[in-house]
């Protein structure tokens, strides 16, 4: 029966219409992330107000955690992935062509708005097309695809700016992979349901957790099974994501303990993640870098996090989620008080090198502590609609950082910015000290 169910799934076919568009839009990110402070402060926009460009993207993020599960499950994974890509072009366009911070802006703003509804999708595709054998092995390869993404986009982003000699080329690169994606998306067969294209599969032709059960009685968690009781990965992605988005504000009533305690120790995660995309472009135009040379600095940092992601989990499994968790959250925070020390000394470059690496180290060790801690905490009757509040306390995060850089820039200076992230890096190392332990007592290995 195994060597059925091997011959049956189509690892190449998932390969191609799951993983390389995923790849394809994660480079497109990683290329323009670093560079839209940059591409503000080259259309006039003073430090403060090319942070709060750069925070919109994050900001779009969060307003389309709202709709995009309803959006995903009405349309279905493929086709949402392909709007998605269509709506980041036109964003990317309006980024190219912009005249001033504004219109530069409203384009940062739909980008984020479709990378939420695309990360969603992708999601819940590789939920329905990867046999649940191998799913979590799949869904950790495609975390590690998204970090990937973000080491190479710099790199090809300083190499198109060099060329051209305008910082909105760079913006040129996620349109390219956005189109990509969406071609190999129309034109690979669904392995999952051998559907092509924007045909949406009639939900009997597509699998359902039932059916994964059936096709793969290895996999069968007799336990579970016993219990009626159903995990995020045994769920059909369409249906997961209608779940996951459905009563998001009742489920973070119905969970408000541990989302206030141990959730707002996430959101920190969240923010220090964030603020680092930020707070580096700034940093690099206030020493005086040029464009290409700062997404170089901050391509090369990329790879530092990139080489991390496996590692980090081999440390949550062997040591427990605080020894993830810990470090990754004290190293940033003594990376961005290094950041503020730093901006009186003459070797300011040399600091800003030095400090990009550390950071990105220190990021790389807590590779995917957020997925995995939500999984830990998500009940095991209805993990969906928690897993979904649960994001959402992340990308809250996400979002204030980069707001709280730019107004602490605006009000007083990008140093002082930086020592404020530095604290709040502290505050959220304290809370997941005093809560990991509260709400997850046993050591997972």
């Amino acid at each position: 029966m195994t060597s059925t169910t091997n011959d049956a799934f189509d690892l190449r076919g998932v390969l191609l219409s799951g993983f390389l568009p995923a790849a394809l839009f994660a480079i497109g990110e990683g290329a323009i992330i670093p560079i839209i402070p940059i591409a503000a402060d080259s259309l006039g926009a003073s430090l403060a107000i090319a942070g709060f460009v750069a925070s919109l993207i994050l900001v779009g993020e969060l307003i389309g955690d709202v709709p995009s599960g309803v959006v995903v499950a009405r349309i279905g994974e493929r086709n949402a992935m392909i709007g998605a890509a269509v709506v980041s072009v036109v964003g990317l366009l309006v980024c190219t062509v912009a005249p001033n911070p504004l219109v530069l802006a409203v384009g940062v703003f739909l980008v984020g708005l479709s990378t939420a509804v695309f990360a969603l999708a992708r999601h819940a595709y590789m939920t329905t097309a990867i046999p649940l054998r191998i799913r979590a092995r799949a869904l950790s390869s495609l975390g590690g695809v998204f970090r990937f993404g973000y080491f190479v986009g710099p790199f090809l982003a300083a190499g198109v700016i060099h060329l051209t000699g305008t910082t909105q080329s760079a913006f040129w690169v996620h349109v390219v992979c956005c189109l990509g994606a969406a071609v190999v998306l129309l034109v690979i067969r669904d392995p999952a349901t051998g559907v092509r294209g924007l045909q949406r599969p009639t939900r009997a032709s597509r699998p359902t957790a039932t059916d994964a059960a059936a096709t793969d009685a290895t996999a069968t968690d007799v336990s579970a099974t016993t219990a009626g009781t159903t995990r995020p990965g045994e769920l059909e992605g369409e249906q997961f994501v209608e779940e996951e988005s459905h009563g998001l504000f009742q489920t973070i009533r119905a969970h408000h303990r541990v989302l206030v305690r141990l959730g707002s120790g996430a959101a920190l995660i969240g923010a220090m993640r964030a603020g680092r995309q930020v707070i580096l472009p700034l940093w690099a135009v206030s020493v005086g870098l040029d464009d290409s040379t700062a997404a170089l600095v901050i391509g090369i940092a990329g790879a530092v996090d990139f080489a991390l992601f496996y590692t980090s989990g081999q440390i949550m499994d062997r040591w427990g989620r605080l020894a993830s968790a810990l470090p990754c959250m004290l190293g940033l925070s003594i990376c961005y008080f290094l950041l503020a020390w730093s901006d009186h000394l003459d070797a300011r470059v040399g600091w800003f090198v030095a400090v990009a690496m550390a950071m990105s180290l220190a990021n790389g060790v807590g590779s995917g502590i957020l997925m995995t801690l939500g999984a830990d905490l998500a009940p095991a009757d209805r993990p969906a609609p928690f897993l979904g509040a649960w994001r959402f306390t992340g990308d809250l995060g996400s979002a204030a950082a980069p707001l709280v850089i730019s107004g602490v820039t605006a009000l007083a200076t990008i140093a002082v910015a930086s020592g404020v992230m530095g604290v709040l890096g502290l505050v959220g190392a304290g809370i997941l000290l005093r809560y990991v332990p509260r709400y997850l007592p046993r050591t997972l290995r």
